[in-house]
C-alpha cells in the first residue's frame, strides 16, 4: 500500500535537519503527524541513562503500545531513526553508539514478530548530513564516496519510500553515500 494518506505517525527528534525533512513529506503525503523533540548535552552518568531513554527505551515503549493496535488493524508500518554510529561506534559518544545499536537489535526483534500481520519495522541509519547536528565539524565532502553530504530531504525521501512498502522490514538502511559500506 502505497498510498499514506489518512495514517498517523509520531515523529521524534523532529527539531531540524532529518526529522524536519520528514515530517514535511509526512505532512505532504496526508499523513497526521506530532512531533517531539530534545536539545543535547554532556556525557555523564545521568547523559548516559537520559540518552538510552529517549534512544532505547522510548522506543520500546513506544512499540509496544503502538504495535498491537497495527497487527489488529493488519497495517502498520514502524521507522525509527538510528545512525551508522550504531555500526561503527561513531564519534559523538558511547551512550549515543550503544542506545543506536541496541535500537538495530530492537528493530530486528519487533520485526519478527510482526510481519506476518502486515506491520513493518525497520530503520534508517544516516551519517554525514548537512543541517544536522550531527555533523562533525572536521568533516570533508572528499572523504565521502559521492564527495558531497547527504541532505535531509534525501534520507526523508528514503524514509517515505520504507514507509509505502510492506515488503521491506526488519532493515537498518544506512544513509551515508557510501562512506560506510557493508
Amino acid at each position: 500500500m502505497d498510498d499514506l494518506r489518512g495514517r498517523v505517525a509520531l515523529l521524534t527528534g523532529a527539531s531540524g535537519g532529518i526529522g524536519q525533512a520528514v515530517g514535511r513529506l509526512l505532512i505532504a503525503a496526508g499523513v497526521r503527524t506530532a512531533f517531539t523533540y530534545r536539545s543535547r548535552a554532556e556525557v555523564d552518568a545521568a547523559t548516559w541513562d537520559r540518552t538510552m531513554a529517549v534512544n532505547l527505551r522510548a522506543p520500546f515503549l513506544l512499540a509496544q503500545r503502538a504495535l498491537p493496535g497495527m497487527a489488529g488493524r493488519g497495517f502498520g508500518r514502524v521507522l525509527f531513526t538510528s545512525s551508522v554510529a550504531g555500526f561503527t561506534g561513531g564519534i559523538v559518544g558511547p551512550h549515543y553508539a550503544a542506545s543506536k545499536a541496541g535500537l538495530h537489535g530492537l528493530v530486528h526483534f519487533l520485526a519478527a514478530r510482526v510481519a506476518e500481520r502486515g506491520v513493518t519495522v525497520n530503520a534508517v541509519a544516516p551519517a554525514l548530513i548537512e543541517g544536522t547536528a550531527m555533523l562533525p565539524g572536521a568533516a570533508r565532502p572528499g572523504l565521502v564516496p559521492v564527495r558531497r553530504f547527504g541532505r535531509p530531504e534525501e534520507v526523508a525521501d528514503l524514509a517515505l519510500a520504507v514507509l509505502r512498502n510492506g515488503y521491506v522490514t526488519s532493515q537498518v538502511l544506512s544513509v551515508d553515500g557510501g562512506a560506510y559500506p557493508r
